[in-house]
């Protein structure tokens, strides 16, 4: 049973200074909490005294506010969270114990949760309604400056959810899942039941919203009291889908994520005019299956976001004549399979310091070269296109794996495709 005590009476350990850890300190001084006790690995290593007196300290706080980045399991606190487990949250957990009463909308999934809120967002905004985004996008859920009538769209991670111990949402969701992070939740009954936590505190006034058949089975099977509303494939019917001409979402990628928040316009009651008008002029996220480029009859899509296998194969199925750049970090467990993709692809260009294991399971199914790193990728991509004269090619760069090898983040890796791309197609296209 979790613990529940009101903030103003507590004390907080806060374990993590990034972004939403910094958002945390702020929000407990404006709440006048006096006893507020604070690390981060990386800026409190060589202070072994601090260590030690943390250490004791996470016995003695009421609260542990922890960072979504850090794995208790890797942790050289470790044996003290495990310990005080009970006491671990975060900063959405402190959003819900004051108790607001603003209706928020949970989304989660392995794949779209970005486009998905703020597709979600976009479409609430051009019904006028205020409309804060935050969470695992945009700014900490404590930093959203929130209104008596705001609706707030709350993106989650399955390191967020691994510890929140209070969300509650007006509308939870799950997009998806499927086989990822694996190297912190060790199994994917884990990883399922982290993101399964959105429904665990919703009462029989909250809406729970799915459509994969397994998913809706496991909600059933947990007999949640929230009221379960099943988000089917034909909800966007051929009448709508006609008046839809924003290609970016009517793609396969995209058609999940606007299924569903067509779903969370009826809950709001928004008329058909209203949607489609947001719809049509709502602009893709950068980093994933950005069609930033064209020029001679060549495609340059950016898909950097794409930090799994299950990601990718969304790109290499709705485009043909690929030359495709991948690689990175692998997952742990993540399934490569090329089945129904293999004939789009005329080659591939292998980056990252896993080569040999990215052209392992590529070989004798595609045709590749290891390239190394993205420059070398990039050239090697353009030799290829001065000799194809005007034929018509798509340039996808979709790793499918984690970017922390070569570079600090999917965003900086895929900026860095796009500069390149850019410069050297200036030059020989």
């Amino acid at each position: 049973m979790e613990i529940s005590k009101p903030i103003k009476n507590s004390s907080f350990a806060v374990y993590g200074l990034g972004l939403s850890g910094n958002s945390v300190l702020k929000f407990l001084k404006k709440k006048k909490i006096k006893k507020i006790y604070q690390w981060d690995d990386k800026k409190n290593v060589k202070s072994i005294k601090k260590f030690i007196l943390f250490k004791k300290i996470l016995d003695e706080v009421d609260y542990i506010v922890i960072s979504p980045g850090i794995n208790i399991q890797k942790t050289k606190f470790k044996s003290k969270l495990f310990k005080n487990k009970k006491k671990l949250i975060t900063d959405i957990d402190l959003f819900y114990m004051q108790k607001i009463a603003v209706k928020s909308i949970v989304i989660t999934g392995t794949n779209g949760k970005s486009t998905a809120c703020k597709l979600t967002q976009h479409i609430l905004k051009t019904n006028k309604l205020d409309v804060q985004l935050g969470g695992n996008i945009g700014k900490p859920i404590l930093d959203l400056n929130i209104k008596k009538n705001s609706i707030v769209i709350i993106e989650t991670s399955s390191f967020q959810l691994s510890y929140t111990k209070f969300i509650k949402p007006t509308i939870a969701v799950i997009l998806n899942i499927s086989s990822d992070h694996l190297d912190w939740h060790n199994t994917i009954t884990n990883y399922k039941n982290s993101k399964f936590k959105i429904f665990s505190k919703q009462d029989r006034k909250n809406i729970a919203l799915l459509h994969n058949k397994k998913l809706i089975s496991l909600f059933k099977k947990k007999k949640y009291l929230s009221k379960l509303k099943i988000v089917k494939n034909n909800l966007l019917n051929k009448v709508i889908k006609k008046k839809i001409f924003n290609n970016y979402l009517i793609s396969e990628p995209n058609l999940e994520n606007l299924t569903f928040a067509y779903q969370i316009s009826k809950l709001f009651k928004i008329k058909e005019k209203i949607f489609l008008k947001a719809v049509n002029n709502f602009k893709g996220l950068p980093h994933r299956h950005e069609i930033f480029l064209k020029k001679n009859k060549i495609t340059f899509i950016n898909d950097s976001k794409a930090t799994g296998f299950d990601s990718t194969k969304y790109a290499l199925k709705n485009n043909k004549n690929i030359f495709w750049i991948f690689g990175g970090l692998p997952k742990i467990r993540d399934h490569f399979n090329l089945l129904g993709v293999s004939s789009n692809i005329i080659k591939s260009f292998i980056i990252g310091k896993k080569t040999t294991y990215f052209k392992n399971l590529v070989a004798k199914k595609i045709k590749y070269k290891i390239s190394f790193n993205l420059r070398n990728a990039i050239k090697d991509v353009f030799k290829e296109l001065v000799l194809m004269k005007d034929n018509k090619a798509t340039v996808l760069f979709s790793p499918a794996s984690a970017s922390y090898d070569q570079f600090n983040n999917f965003a900086e890796r895929g900026n860095q495709f796009k500069k390149i791309t850019k410069y050297y197609a200036k030059k020989f296209l």
